[in-house]
Order: C-alpha cells, then sequence, then structure tokens
C-alpha cells in the first residue's frame, strides 16, 4: 500500500509542477534556515563542555563598588584562589590566569630565524592543565607546565615557527628581554574544542614579576581565577549558596591589611556603603551569561542573539509550511473531483488521509536533500558571516541530529495535517460538482495565513531597519574625539629610552600632523584603580572615594586624538606636569567639584602623592556605546604614577598617500625596532571592531529576512495564480466588456495588499517591543525611528505588489476567447 502511495504521490508532483516547485523550494528554505542557525546556536551552547568534570569548575568574580562607581569583573586579585583553597573544603583546587602585554615571539634559527606578534599568549599556573583539561596531542599536562621557561603552543604556532620539525624540545625567545622558552607542549586543534578561553601560546604565570609583586594585593585585579569543587558542593545548590555566603567574613581578614596598605581600612570602606565580593559563576554559563562582566580573557556573546535566532529560525520553518498549507488548500479545487470518485468508489477518509501525509513526506524528502546539497554550498559564506569554523559533520553527532528529525517530523506534520484532513473532508456529490473547495471557512483560513506570513517577513524588516539605525547611530555619533585618520602603532614600549627620538623623526615625515604617545588606547584597555580627592574648606562635603581609569600621556596626546578641553589647560612643556591630572566631566561631577581646577586627588596605590587637576575634558567614549562613559583621567607620563605595561603611539595623518606613509613609518619602526614586528591599526577600525557582534547579528537578520520575504512571496505568488485561475472566466467576460488590463489588476491584487495592510498593523507593536528591549544592551540607543515603521510597510507592499502583478498581468493580457471557453 506504501508503495502505492508514493507512486500516486510522485504522479501528482509532476502533475502540478508550478505548486511543487513552489512547496519544495519554500519547504527547503525553511529548513536550510533552521538548520544554519542551529548549526550555530549547537556550537555556541557546546562552549566549555568538553572539560572533564566541567560541571564542578566555576570561574571567580568580583564585584565592588567605590563611591559611585560599581563594576561586575571576571577578575580577581593575585592572592585569591589561594586564599579560596585555604579557607574552604569545598574548593578542591584554583588556578590563574593572567594575560602579557608584551607578546613576541622569536624562533632564533640561524638558518631560518622568525619572529612575530602574538596575540593570544597568556600567562598560567602550573596546574592550570588539570582544571581545564585542553587536549594534548604531545607532552604531559601535569608537568609540561611545571618549570619557569616552559612553553606550551598549539599547532598553528608549531607550524608557523617550526614548519613540519617535531617542535618538542625546541626554543623560542619571548619579549624583549628574549627569555628563553622550551616547548613542552603541543596542543590539539584547539579550533575543534569551543571555550571561553582562547589562546596560541601557554607560559607559566611565574615569568611575570608583576604578578609576584601583587601577591599581596586584593585591589589589583588582574588575574582570571578558576577553581574546582569538590563533587558534593557543585551537585548541591544549597552547599553553594552556603559556600558564597561565607566569602564576605574570609574577604574582611583576607583584604584588610592590602587595603590598609593603600591608606583605606577595609572596614571604613565597607561602612561608606562600598563593596567588595567573589562570587562564583558556573563555567558553562561564561560564554553567554556573562552580560555586564568585563573580561578580556574570555570570548563572551550575549545568550539574547540565540534567542532571536532561535525564534527566526522558527519563524521561517512556519513560514514554509504555512505556504505548503496555503498552496495545498488552493489545491483543493483541482483536486476535489479525484477526491470525490476516490470516496465513491470505496476510499476511507484515513486511507485519502495517509495518501496525503505521504505526499508531504515525498515533499519534504525532496526538500531535505535540495537543503543538505544548499547547506554544502554556502556553508563557507555562513562561516563567514558568523565568524564560525561550522562543518556539515556537526550535523550528525550528539543531539544535532535528532534536532534535525524531529524539525522535519515537525514540518511534516505541521505542512500536512490541515491540508490533509481539509481534502478529505468534501462532499463527494459537490466535489464531483466542482463546489467542494467554494467555502467562505477555507478562503478566511487561507487569508489569516497570508496575513500571518507578512507579519512574520515585515516584523522582520522593521528590526533589521532598527539594528541597522542603531549601528549608524554608533559610527556618526560624536565620540568626543577625532576617531578618522588616527593611525596607532602597537608594541612602542619596546622602543623603550628611543620613544621620543622615534616621535620626533614620526612629526618629520610629510603626511604626519601629530604624534603622541600613551599608556592605552581607546577600546584596548586602560589601567583602573581607586583615588582619594581632597576635601577643601569651600567643598568639604565631596565623595572622598573614587574609581577612575586613566591613561598616562605626553603633551600631544590631547590635540592629537581631538579631545575638547572644557575647562583648564592640556599637559604643557612649559609646565612641570609630573604632579598634575586632567579629568573627564564625569569624574569631576561625582567627585562634586563646582571648579575642579587646583583641587587635588591622592593615588594610595601607587606614591601616596597628590595630583593638582590642571584640566577638565569633554567626556568622551573609551569603548563602544555599549558601556556607559565612566569617571576618568590623564596623568603625564612623567609622572610615573603607576608602573606601564604598553605604550601606542599615535599619528594624526593628513590621509594622502597614506600607503606610502605607512611604509615609511614601518622602515623608521625597523631602523629603531629591528627585532619587534611592526603592527599597527586605524582608530575608525578599532571601534568598528568593538561592535563585531552587533553586526554580525545585523547581517544575519538580513539574511534570514530576505529568506522569510522570499518564503512569504512564494506562498502569494501561489495565491494569486489561483485566484486568477479561479476567475478565468470573469476575466474573459470584463475585458470583452471593455475593461482595461490596469483596473483587472487592481481587481486581482487589491484583496491581497488589504491582508499585507493589516499584517503591518499587527506587526507595528511586536516588532517595538522586541527592538526595544533589544536596546536596552546599549548606554547610548536610538529611539526607534518612525520611519523604520513605514519603510518596513512601504517595501512589504511593493514586493506584494511585484508579486501579485506578475500573475495579475498575465491573466489581465490572456486572450479572451480563450478565456471563455475553459471549463
Amino acid at each position: 500500500m506504501l508503495r502505492n502511495y508514493i507512486k500516486i504521490a510522485w504522479r501528482n508532483i509532476l502533475r502540478y509542477k508550478t505548486n511543487s516547485v513552489l512547496n519544495i523550494l519554500g519547504l527547503a528554505i525553511g529548513l536550510v534556515s533552521v538548520m544554519l542557525i542551529a548549526l550555530y546556536i549547537q556550537n555556541e551552547l557546546s562552549y566549555d563542555t568538553q572539560f572533564d568534570q566541567a560541571e564542578r569548575i566555576y570561574r571567580v568574580n568580583m564585584k565592588g563598588k567605590m563611591g559611585d562607581n560599581s563594576f561586575y569583573a571576571g577578575y580577581t586579585p593575585p592572592p585569591a584562589g589561594d586564599a579560596l583553597v585555604d579557607q574552604f573544603p569545598e574548593i578542591e583546587s584554583a588556578t590563574r590566569i593572567y594575560q602579557p602585554d608584551n607578546t613576541k615571539l622569536a624562533y632564533e634559527d640561524a638558518a631560518n630565524p622568525k619572529v612575530f606578534n602574538e596575540s593570544e599568549i597568556l600567562a598560567v599556573d602550573p596546574n592550570f592543565l588539570e582544571v581545564l583539561s585542553y587536549p594534548l596531542q604531545k607532552g604531559d599536562p601535569t608537568t609540561c607546565l611545571q618549570e619557569p621557561n616552559s612553553i606550551v603552543i598549539t599547532p598553528q604556532i608549531a607550524q608557523k615557527y617550526f614548519g613540519d620539525i617535531n617542535p618538542l624540545g625546541k626554543t623560542l625567545a619571548y619579549g624583549d628581554g628574549k627569555k628563553s622558552l622550551q616547548v613542552t607542549g603541543v596542543f590539539e586543534d584547539l579550533t575543534q574544542y569551543p571555550a571561553s578561553v582562547k589562546f596560541d601560546a601557554l607560559m607559566p604565570v611565574a615569568n611575570f614579576n608583576d604578578v609576584t609583586y601583587f601577591n599581596w594585593s586584593w585591589v589589583w585585579l588582574n588575574m582570571a581565577t578558576y577553581v574546582k569543587l569538590t563533587p558534593q558542593a557543585s551537585t548541591n545548590p544549597a552547599s553553594l549558596t552556603r559556600l558564597q555566603s561565607r566569602f564576605p567574613e574570609m574577604l574582611k581578614v583576607q583584604a584588610a591589611p592590602a587595603f590598609e596598605r593603600i591608606g583605606q581600612p577595609f572596614e571604613e570602606f565597607l561602612e561608606k556603603g562600598n563593596y567588595w565580593k567573589l562570587y562564583l559563576q558556573p563555567l558553562s554559563d561564561i560564554h553567554l551569561y556573562s552580560q555586564g562582566i568585563t573580561s578580556s580573557i574570555t570570548e563572551q556573546h550575549d545568550v539574547k542573539s540565540l534567542y532571536i535566532l532561535g525564534i527566526i529560525a522558527l519563524f521561517i520553518v512556519i513560514l514554509a509550511c504555512v505556504n505548503f498549507m496555503n498552496l495545498s488548500t488552493v489545491q483543493s479545487v483541482k483536486r476535489s473531483k479525484e477526491i470525490g470518485i476516490r470516496k465513491v468508489l470505496g476510499s476511507q477518509r484515513k486511507q485519502l488521509i495517509k495518501q496525503f501525509m505521504t505526499e508531504v513526506l515525498c515533499y519534504t524528502f525532496f526538500a531535505t536533500i535540495l537543503a543538505f546539497i544548499t547547506i554544502l554550498l554556502i556553508l563557507p559564506v555562513f562561516n563567514g558571516l558568523t565568524g564560525k569554523d561550522l562543518h556539515i559533520q556537526a550535523f550528525f553527532d550528539g543531539n544535532l541530529i535528532l534536532l534535525i528529525v524531529g524539525i522535519i517530523v515537525f514540518t511534516i506534520l505541521l505542512a500536512g495535517i490541515y491540508p490533509a484532513f481539509f481534502l478529505t473532508s468534501f462532499n463527494p456529490i459537490r466535489a464531483l460538482k466542482g463546489k467542494a473547495a467554494k467555502t467562505t471557512k477555507s478562503s478566511f483560513i487561507r487569508n489569516g495565513l497570508v496575513v500571518f506570513q507578512f507579519f512574520i517577513a515585515i516584523t522582520l524588516i522593521i528590526c533589521t531597519l532598527v539594528v541597522f539605525s542603531q549601528l549608524q547611530y554608533t559610527q556618526q555619533k560624536d565620540l568626543g574625539f577625532g576617531k578618522d585618520r588616527v593611525l596607532v602603532i602597537n608594541n612602542a614600549e619596546s622602543l623603550g629610552s628611543s620613544a621620543l627620538s622615534f616621535k620626533k623623526e614620526l612629526i618629520a615625515l610629510a603626511g604626519v600632523d601629530e604624534a603622541s604617545s600613551s599608556s592605552g588606547m581607546l577600546t584596548r584597555g586602560e589601567f583602573g584603580d581607586f583615588y582619594t580627592p581632597k576635601p577643601t574648606a569651600d567643598e568639604p562635603n565631596i565623595t572622598t572615594d573614587i574609581s577612575l581609569s586613566s591613561y598616562l600621556v605626553d603633551d600631544a596626546f590631547i590635540e592629537t586624538l581631538g579631545l575638547e578641553v572644557k575647562v583648564g589647560r592640556g599637559f604643557d612643556k612649559r609646565f612641570k606636569d609630573s604632579l598634575s591630572v586632567i579629568l573627564n566631566e564625569t569624574a569631576a561631577a561625582q567627585i562634586g567639584w563646582k571648579n575642579p581646577i587646583g583641587k587635588q586627588i591622592r593615588y594610595p596605590g601607587g606614591n601616596m602623592e597628590y595630583y593638582t587637576v590642571v584640566g577638565v575634558l569633554k567626556d568622551f567614549n573609551l569603548e563602544s556605546l555599549h558601556t556607559p562613559i565612566q569617571p576618568f583621567a590623564l596623568f603625564a607620563e612623567e609622572s610615573q604614577s603607576y608602573d606601564t605595561r604598553t605604550s601606542f603611539i599615535s599619528l594624526k595623518i593628513s590621509g594622502e598617500h597614506t600607503e606610502r606613509l605607512i611604509n615609511q613609518v614601518q622602515d623608521l619602526w625597523k631602523s629603531y625596532s629591528e627585532n619587534t614586528p611592526f603592527e599597527y591599526s586605524f582608530l575608525d577600525e578599532d571601534l568598528a571592531y568593538a561592535y563585531q557582534e552587533d553586526q554580525r547579528l545585523a547581517s544575519l537578520f538580513t539574511v534570514f529576512t530576505i529568506l522569510a520575504i522570499f518564503v512569504a512571496c512564494l506562498g502569494l505568488f501561489g495565491l494569486i495564480a489561483f485566484t486568477a485561475q479561479q476567475r478565468t472566466k470573469e476575466i474573459g467576460v470584463r475585458k470583452v466588456l471593455g475593461a482595461s488590463i490596469s483596473s483587472i489588476v487592481k481587481l486581482l491584487a487589491i484583496k491581497f495588499l488589504k491582508l499585507v495592510v493589516l499584517a503591518l498593523i499587527l506587526s507595528v507593536p511586536v516588532a517595538w517591543f522586541a527592538m526595544d528591549n533589544w536596546l536596552q544592551d546599549f548606554a547610548y540607543r536610538i529611539d526607534i525611528p518612525i520611519w523604520a515603521f513605514l519603510a518596513a510597510g512601504a517595501l512589504a507592499l511593493a514586493i506584494a505588489l511585484l508579486t501579485v502583478s506578475f500573475q495579475a498581468i498575465k491573466a489581465a493580457i490572456a486572450n479572451p476567447v480563450k478565456s471563455l471557453r475553459t471549463d
């Protein structure tokens, strides 16, 4: 019997070619969309799941508040890990990660020396690979990081420096001091293991004196700490809650000496309403559930984007199924006599239902094959959009294949059940007279499905336009500095005492307007610490504690970056500015100074000296617009207020003959720092990189919105074809009586355009609600523009009109004589 069902289904697929193509194409697009998004989501959800006993591993986060400033960071002070292990039996072990700034590696082979700047080097404790079990292809994870002069590298780094030679035992030179490191291990290809902590090489943290120096400090937050709990503590939520509730008492004891050392008694600190807290975050939550938690060590995305993409995928596959339902019901007129004859000849309804479900199964089978072929062809493009390295083989791993099978079954049921029951419900006598499908009920359902399709399509169009509007806003908003024509040279710390001479030669180059040096650069991070403003007789009630981010800069920095001094002055060679500071407006306002010039702040974490405010900068954005402007300061380079690990040189260039100028700068760099590779970027490109995830989301929105519109138009195309066929004689009569082509097109199109307008009305509140929620993630955001709704409506109407007009015009220009002869 099944063979007979399949044979009849195949005949009907061939008989109704247009409908078959529309059905298969619509279902294939729906399946392609949902499969690609499922592949992406599966990859995102798999982060950090490959580690042994991953459910027992937690990151230690720090939550702090000082004055009006609060933060939540994936960093801890250096001694936090050991203190937690010593104080709490529930914590089995701890390991730390430190991100160095000097990332130069060299292979000093006489025949083929190589030197590169590696941006993904991490320093870790010796037990790192015992806590986070990244797989090794060579070396022993328990011993490969025990010696300070060891380094463990990825296969990509091994190939880059050593080619096909076995890298074990080879020596690499690290940093400007050329610290010799012996390769003691090689990882598996880590691109196949999604992890929130990514790196190209690991070396022992014992190599870094600043970490060793700050082992006393509970305020130097530059270490990421991971702990492994005992099985009992990790599996019992109540035990975990009790464990974290004991952290504050431990901190009162452990952190008090460090706070006392910087002139800030811990008890007094807490009494002012400040706090300093440790929290545990499950390893599995780090990648997707770290919104608002600062960390440059881990790759952190927002789980909201997965919800959005998942909903889009569901919408598109439902659109495809709705298409199938619509096209099947409009086909009912053609097949009503077939159904009537079958019933008269004794076919039971359940047999007819099986027949129609078999047809749906065949359509879905062909659509699934087409979908897989399409995915094979477009997966590289999709990887480019998402920044992933996804493979078709992932469909056959784990639960993803079950999900895909489930989606296919869902598609078959959703697309097939209504048409099967609808088509088999016809009265055989009415069916043989050709009146079975001409019911108000079926017309109402078809219209409702059209509204639903365009409701989804228009909602996606509106959301896409709003996303791009926000991205355009981020690119055009006045950030408070000049981002155009600023060339940033990295690794300037390698110049040492030659930096001043290097800058002088840069300024002498044609095309360089300004040159400055700084310890930090916009979007690249900054130094942060606590400061104590000094009360004065006229303003005794100011804030006495404030957290400031800052750079050490030369006297040309403000002019090079185009910053605006609102009050006072910038740094100037004519003054001794080693004990001067320049605040931004936010810092001055939070302290409470009405006239900041001449006021003083003390840095307890440094040499305890007071710095006098000589200027106030107009607020500018250090990071992306996701982050609100924080209190910020500039200190003069000669102040040596704190130790810097990085240095940048910024050039304001004319923009003419840029390529030639870059080559000249590179040649000059080589003459000063031959052993350090020349690296540069443009500031506007660095800022654009900060919105990379938003840009990817916008690109995905665009792609899947286009697919949704296309699927909706396929259904509309089928419906107008059916309507035109139903009204063939009417059109012929109208033409004979003198009706124009335009009036006939209007007659056929107006009904469908009304449905699109209704879909637009329904989509407006839904799209507004969705986008208002998405925009909450931006500290600086647009108001949702009215034009986005108008443009979406106009675009949907234009697309619908184009789709409808093609068939309507075809029907209108047909020979009326042939129309009147049709059965």
